[in-house]
């Protein structure tokens, strides 16, 4: 028994295999190089690595293990040779000298499968150079998102890396709206209205049970957050009655980004009139100037002030400090949007603004400061 998963994080999966205990192995095809548009699919494979069955009706599966384990398949087809390691320096060379798409797709693909993760800025320009030569290349667009995920959840963060994975994988999904892998990585960080299924409200419990049983859980390099544990609603909830603004005359001192950075990543990029975006804003102390949160007074909080005809699901967001009296955690806050029926086509500027305790250096002065910000929503008629 053998399974591949097209997961972004492979990590869960070896989480979820903890908890239910699944003894075979998992391969990862996180870029989809298997180029299958839905999941899942099983393949009988016998011994002479011939596909003898394909996708076997639900109710038949249980047969596979007295028709096909205990039949003996004698050498009647030529099984692939095992592909040997590529010279990657080779299809560079290749992809700058010719510079066709197809010899950029072979290097990202190549770089993909045997770079590593210490090569995905290699991956992103290969695929960066396909999704240029062909725009229509969904696929590409695909895995150059991929690519930029990677990136942001690495030491190598560059500001614009989750925007632009939300940006290619909806390039993706337009060219092929039939893809179901790529549809689930955007509903993954998308709005509650779009989602089939809480994508990892699992993770909770599977820790729990595996705790229990005098286990270490696997460790996850980047924690599942609101988006990943949202279930799907029916209805869009607008905002209604009056909340008291926290700071209606701007009288508190403004952080230019000097102690607190922070990114906005709209999901999906682009809206139809009427549509849905989450916005994911993230919160990070500036570390190499020693700035870090003061816990010791109020919540953090956000004011979203959106414009005539957009509706937002709140208008003040609260992001509870933690018990320490000092930290330097990210802090995430992700608020769901709706475009006015009829928005404009173009970028939108949503007004926003957060204020919280910060304090300069060690030991240095804390200060209570807010931070203006613009949460960008492309609309597309």
């Amino acid at each position: 028994m053998v399974g591949i998963i097209q997961e972004q994080h492979p990590d869960r999966a070896g989480l979820f295999m903890q908890w239910k205990e699944m003894g075979w192995p998992v391969l990862v095809d996180s870029y989809d190089l298997l180029e299958v548009p839905y999941v899942p699919i099983t393949l009988a494979i016998d011994e002479q690595g011939v596909i003898r069955s394909i996708l076997p009706p639900l109710q038949k599966v249980g047969e596979l293990g007295e028709e096909f384990l205990t039949t003996t398949y004698a050498g009647d087809a030529v099984a692939p040779a095992r592909p040997e390691v590529p010279d990657l320096a080779m299809l560079e060379r290749h992809a700058r000298s010719s510079r066709t798409a197809d010899a950029w797709r072979s290097f990202g693909n190549a770089v993909a499968v045997w770079g590593g993760t210490g090569q995905v800025d290699t991956a992103i320009e290969a695929f960066r150079e396909v999704v240029r030569l062909e725009p229509e290349d969904g696929m590409a667009h695909f895995r150059l998102g991929v690519a930029y995920r990677m990136r942001y959840d690495s030491d190598g963060r560059q500001a614009d890396d989750f925007q632009n994975a939300v940006r290619h994988w909806g390039s993706a999904l337009e060219i092929d709206p039939n893809q179901y892998i790529w549809r689930r990585r955007i509903q993954q960080y998308g709005p509650r209205l779009e989602k089939p299924y809480p994508f990892y409200d699992w993770v909770h419990d599977a820790r729990e049970e595996i705790g229990a049983r005098g286990e270490e859980p696997v460790a996850l390099i980047v924690e599942p957050r609101g988006s990943e544990f949202a279930r799907p609603v029916r209805t869009f909830a607008a905002a209604v009655g009056e909340t008291a603004e926290p700071d209606p005359l701007g009288r508190v001192l403004r952080d230019q980004g000097e102690f607190i950075e922070v990114e906005a990543v709209t999901v999906p990029a682009v809206v139809s009139p009427g549509g849905i975006a989450r916005i994911h804003l993230t919160f990070r102390p500036i570390v190499n100037l020693k700035a870090h949160w003061n816990n010791e007074a109020e919540d953090m909080v956000l004011w979203v002030d959106p414009p005539t005809g957009w509706d937002v699901e709140r208008r003040m967001f609260t992001h509870p400090v933690p018990e320490v009296s000092v930290s330097q955690e990210t802090r995430v806050l992700e608020i769901e949007v709706r475009a006015g029926g009829n928005a404009r086509e173009g970028p939108v500027s949503i007004p926003a603004y957060a204020l919280y305790y910060v304090c300069e250096d060690v030991n240095g002065v804390c200060m209570y400061r807010r931070q203006d910000i613009e949460l960008e929503v492309a609309v597309h008629r």
